[in-house]
């Protein structure tokens, strides 16, 4: 009874201190997270915190862009980002990311097989799928009377005024390199020119160049015609019945953004603890029921109303994809973007 009586008295004790630890902020073990905007659900956040004790600083970002150059220049910490495929790719081959160990993420095995061995992380050592989509045109069918299937209309002269395009150079150019038949990966000088061209002639037309704001300005009948990525697009249509999304038949992109842990963290343990917590059913069903993104975890998946799953807007047939692509990490050839976009946003 006396051992007992001690055993009891010391776990007594270890939970005071425990406790006092997580009630004091300069105790807590810290997770600093860079997302995308909208991206998660805040329950998830205030869920993980309460389940271990660990204080979350949560950042949001635009594009893949300023994310990698913000990681670059060394001026941040963070134990987690969730970028898209070809950023991946890139900071592998920079040495930016840590190898994940696989045992401290045993949900893992939830993910399906048609989402692990893509090219920019072949063996699965960097990162675990988060979401995957497409780039579409979302748009009011109050608004836009034909059939809605190029993405030509989006430099159609009756909608001046009406387009939204996003502030992303990888997606408006990619999108308008589709249009004109070619790959949205080129490195082709001659295609690139006539893309730019293409640009800026239509730039007249476009009401806005938009970011997470696309989904309002929708919502809210501001504009006829947006490009918009599939997940932003289900939650629209949510929210007004007016509005529809085709991926358009020259093809578009096929995106998967994945979790993974930059060389800046210094908590690699609770970042896995983490991932690991995003891969389990609740969380992962919670999540994709909740930010209207495709879910690449299996079990997730089966939990889900059957008008998301069966909404070709969130999971198309793979006939719907035809053409499509996953961007690539375009390395050097990443300037002629840059200043093409440049000279776009600059007309």
């Amino acid at each position: 009874m006396k051992r007992i009586a001690i055993v009891a008295l010391t776990m007594i004790l270890v939970l005071v201190i425990v406790l006092t630890g997580c009630g004091n902020d300069n105790g807590k073990r810290v997770l600093k997270i860079y997302n995308w905007g909208d991206y998660i659900d805040p329950d998830v956040l205030d869920s993980f915190q309460k389940a271990f004790g660990v204080k979350v600083i949560y950042d949001e970002f635009a594009t893949n862009e300023e994310m990698y150059a913000k990681i670059k220049a060394g001026a941040s910490d963070y134990d987690i980002l969730i970028p898209s495929d070809y950023t991946i790719k890139r900071m592998i081959d920079e040495d930016m990311l840590y190898s994940l160990d696989m045992v401290n993420i045993p949900n893992y095995k939830y993910i399906n097989d048609r989402f692990k061995n893509l090219a920019y992380d072949p063996d699965n050592e960097y990162s675990v799928p988060y979401m995957w989509g497409t780039v579409g045109i979302l748009y009011n069918k109050t608004m836009v009377k034909e059939k809605v299937d190029s993405w030509k209309i989006l430099w159609d002269p009756k909608y001046e005024k009406q387009i939204l395009m996003y502030d992303s150079l990888r997606d408006s150019i990619g999108i308008t390199l589709k249009m004109l038949g070619y790959s949205l990966n080129t490195k082709n000088d001659k295609e690139l020119e006539e893309a730019k061209e293409a640009l800026i002639k239509q730039k007249p037309l476009v009401l806005a160049y938009v970011g997470d704001e696309v989904k309002d300005k929708m919502i809210g009948e501001e504009a006829a015609l947006a490009v918009v990525w599939s997940g932003d697009a289900i939650f629209s249509k949510r929210e007004n019945s007016n509005l529809e999304y085709v991926i358009p038949k020259e093809g578009s992109n096929l995106w998967f953004d994945s979790i993974v842990i930059p060389k800046t963290s210094k908590n690699k343990k609770d970042a896995e603890l983490f991932i690991n917590y995003l891969c389990e059913t609740e969380t992962a069903f919670k999540n994709a029921d909740y930010i209207g993104y495709s879910t690449p975890h299996s079990e997730a998946l089966k939990l889900l109303p059957r008008e998301l799953t069966t909404d070709k807007t969130a999971y198309p047939e793979d006939s719907d994809l035809y053409g499509s692509e996953v961007l690539e990490d375009l390395a050097g050839s990443l300037v002629k973007y840059d200043r093409i976009w440049t000279e776009v946003k600059s007309k």
